[in-house]
């Protein structure tokens, strides 16, 4: 895609208060407010990413802008924060609705099951209840879209893709087994390291640290995550993995089976969150569902190189879909 192209389209960044907690909310497109927005060209279908943890929303800008620009901008492209894992700036206004759901509603947000309650409180109070949706759950963020949809199964969602798909064993992969000792047993830990070496640290400096990873990584966007220095997010986020690794263990077949229609799953052949034999176990208990294996060595972290990869294939498998719209 031509940079020049990627550039133009617009990005408009929101704090919120969300479940009682700011939260960001980045949205691709010139649609800002779908609840009052009552024009004939308001769009008839929102697609909405649910990243993985951390759950830093910029870093999910360059697949948002690829997807939006696929999908011929006719739809609004919108990415949503965890809930602690991103602070508004000193001098940034956090937005509010009368029906913003109060913070003791959902009960430990910060955790595993809060989270999902905090996807769900956004969509009531700042979506149309017609509209419909495309939810793209990625790593973590699939294991809530398939909760969402247990927990509320009258969205009105028509397609969900679940990206490098945590949904199962996660403390048994390669990678949880050395995670959950470190998110688990040596929590307190880690919250008092990363606070100690990131508190006293001048924001110049961090702010410095983190745009020459994004240099690296090829992620540089107009919205530089802070947060992924800030002790409070990041031990929101380490909280969040030490909920992942002893609670996502049995894959919830029940769910899967009752929105199969409308799932696609996507793994990886290099994935040490979810290995192969993941894909192979669901891909035999579902042998009518659409449940693909990468065959690009796309990463599970596709977002610091392979964004346009992966929204080509979203884009080409919402095609039927969205000439309905």
């Amino acid at each position: 895609m031509d940079s020049e192209l990627k550039e133009e389209i617009p990005v408009h960044e929101e704090f919120i208060l969300c479940g009682g907690v700011e939260t960001q909310v980045l949205k691709c497109g010139p649609w800002t407010d779908l609840f009052n927005d009552q024009s004939v060209k308001r769009p008839k279908l929102l697609i909405f990413i649910i990243p993985g943890n951390p759950g830093f929303s910029a870093f999910y800008v360059p697949f948002a802008k690829a997807l939006y620009s696929l999908t011929n901008r006719r739809f609004p492209v919108w990415t949503i924060s965890h809930a602690g894992h991103a602070l508004a700036p000193k001098d940034k206004k956090i937005l509010t609705t009368s029906e913003d759901s109060n913070a003791q509603e959902i009960k430990d947000i910060y955790g595993l099951h809060g989270q999902i309650e905090h996807k769900l409180a956004f969509l009531r109070t700042h979506v149309p209840k017609d509209m419909k949706l495309v939810l793209i759950g990625h790593s973590i963020g699939s294991y809530f879209t398939l909760q969402m949809l247990k927990r509320v199964p009258e969205l009105p969602v028509i397609r969900a893709f679940l990206l490098f798909p945590t949904i199962e064993r996660m403390s048994e992969s390669p990678n949880g087994r050395i995670a959950t000792p470190l998110l688990c047993q040596f929590r307190y830990v880690l919250y008092v390291t990363g606070y100690l070496l990131l508190k006293l640290c001048p924001e110049k400096i961090k702010s410095l640290l983190i745009r020459r990873c994004l240099q690296l990584m090829n992620l540089e966007n107009e919205f530089s995550p802070l947060n992924v220095l800030e002790p409070f997010c990041l031990a929101n986020a380490a909280y969040l993995g030490g909920q992942e690794m002893m609670e996502v263990v049995k894959r919830d077949d029940e769910t899967i089976k009752e929105h199969l229609s409308k799932l696609t799953f996507y793994y990886g052949t290099i994935d040490p969150w979810c290995p192969k034999e993941y894909y192979e176990d669901i891909k035999r208990d579902f042998p009518k569902g659409d449940i693909r294996l990468c065959e690009k060595n796309i990463p599970h972290a596709f977002i610091i190189r392979f964004n346009q990869e992966v929204a080509n294939m979203i884009a080409d498998s919402l095609k039927d879909d969205l000439s309905k719209m």
